[in-house]
């Protein structure tokens, strides 16, 4: 009987650690690679990020954006370029997943067009490049399965703080897929 009890404590124990050793792996991953597919489809836009996990409720990252089409009308259509670091604040019981708040500043140019004329048609068009400044806040959700592939769906607004370009807000969001490692 002693021999059944201690091999059972044994076996429990033994899943135990190998139950600890498979959650601390996800503990140690801590980096992500992702791409936004709604700007790439809707926009053509190419929308890649890093993000680094800082602990179980926060994480940072960075989001670059290159215009693949610079005809292409629709939200933001004169942007072409953008670079996004960001903070997220995760609220979940989970580890970096679930629901979240993002706060973000963004660095962005293209190209206003400006028509000059009295009267229609417009006599002249000119195209001016801009650099501008913006800063705001998101909120989303991310779905991470047990072997690190990641699904998110966020949506926010920003506030230009420059004015150097006609743009007064910015947007940010999309769909995105990536994959967390170590």
């Amino acid at each position: 009987m002693k021999k059944i009890i201690l091999l059972a404590i044994l076996c429990i124990g033994s899943l135990s650690i190998n139950a600890q050793e498979n959650s601390d792996q996800q503990f140690l991953r801590n980096h992500e690679l992702k791409i936004n597919m709604s700007n790439l489809i809707g926009f053509k836009w190419l929308d890649v990020s890093y993000e680094r996990i800082l602990n179980e409720e926060s994480s940072i990252g960075i989001g670059t954006l290159i215009s693949l089409d610079h005809k292409i009308d629709g939200i933001d259509e004169y942007r072409t370029f953008s670079i996004t670091p960001y903070y997220r604040h995760f609220f979940s019981s989970k580890y970096a997943r679930g629901f979240f708040v993002e706060v973000f500043t963004m660095v962005h140019s293209g190209t206003d067009e400006n028509y000059y004329s009295n009267s229609y048609p417009y006599d002249s068009l000119a195209e001016e490049k801009y650099t501008d400044l913006a800063a705001g806040i998101s909120v989303g959700g991310k779905f991470i399965t047990k072997r690190g592939f990641i699904t998110e769906i966020y949506i926010g607004i920003g506030r230009d703080l420059l004015g150097n370009s006609d743009l007064e807000v910015v947007g940010r969001g999309g769909v995105s897929i990536g994959y967390r490692f170590q």
